[in-house]
């Protein structure tokens, strides 16, 4: 009798559904690669190592979306004027639509040391002094015979054994080569204790707002004064957790929805983002139209 194994398409989703760091994940100085191309502005950061959370694990190498905000502008600019791409960057995971992205908040560059200069292992031939015992060596004449005294043979000898560190051969030269000047841990743990207890971009608290699409991928607030007389004002929102619920308590209803809203709002190149981070439906009751 043969055994059949049925797979239902849902299985096969579940098992090809890839590995995502929950929304809200603190990065605090992961070493990578700054990754991007020119024709969309489009930047990305691939992990220098392995980042886990409980039994999820994002590998070494791979390759994240970084949000727009002002610290991605700098880090831009930043890698543009060295022409380097190797950082420490701080941040916090967010989670959107099966795909997870980094809003930096703060990064390091990684420098690497020259590369050391070997020198020739050739050692240096010995200098005999031609004045020893008030005589002139024949160095024509092999025969004659060079009495050395005793105390310059001890200091030729000392100079030999004793090579000067920077003159030493360097036992792993690939390793040094790859080697990077990054922070000490005291200066980690002192760019956590800010990052986390300073807000760096603006805090956004209790906006009312209406929830609109531009396109398939651009999604964004446009501020509500409710009947006041106040110039409206957008704000374009970043991909998270928090926006794709937003989404759906939205998309359950015909009517524009009013949303009372929270986040972090950034500017990147003259655009201001939003970081949603609460988004509570308002009941108008029928009081405003729109």
């Amino acid at each position: 009798m043969i055994a059949f194994s049925v797979v239902t398409p849902a299985a096969d989703a579940q098992a090809a559904r890839p590995a995502l760091l929950p929304d809200g994940f603190i990065l605090t100085g992961i070493e990578g690669k700054l990754t991007g191309s020119d024709s969309n502005d489009v930047w990305l950061f691939e992990l220098g190592s392995d980042i886990a959370d409980d039994d999820i694990v994002l590998k070494a190498q791979t390759s994240l979306k970084l949000l727009p905000s002002a610290t991605l502008e700098k880090l831009v600019t930043d890698a543009n004027e060295r022409s380097a791409n190797s950082y420490m960057l701080w941040g916090r995971i967010t989670k959107y639509k099966g795909k997870n992205f980094i809003f930096p908040s703060y990064f390091s560059p990684l420098i690497a040391p020259p590369t050391p200069t070997i020198p020739s292992q050739k050692e240096p031939a010995e200098t005999i002094p031609s004045d020893v015992n008030n005589q002139k060596p024949a160095v024509n004449d092999p025969n004659d015979l060079l009495t050395i005294p005793q105390e310059v043979l001890e200091k030729l000898k000392a100079a030999r054994s004793t090579t000067p560190a920077s003159m030493q051969r360097p036992r792993d030269n690939k390793a040094i080569q790859n080697q990077k000047m990054r922070p000490s841990t005291e200066e980690i743990s002192s760019i956590n204790t800010k990052l986390y207890t300073q807000n760096i971009d603006s805090v956004f608290i209790d906006r009312t707002a209406l929830l609109l699409r531009l396109n398939e991928d651009q999604l964004l607030f446009l501020l509500d004064a409710l009947g006041r007389n106040m110039p409206e004002a957008s704000l374009q929102l970043l991909p998270c957790e928090m926006l794709e619920l937003t989404e759906q308590r939205q998309s359950a209803v015909p009517e524009p929805v009013r949303f009372k809203i929270a986040g972090i709002m950034t500017k990147y190149k003259g655009q201001s983002y939003l970081l949603l981070q609460k988004a509570t439906r308002i009941y108008s009751h029928g009081n405003f139209g729109r």
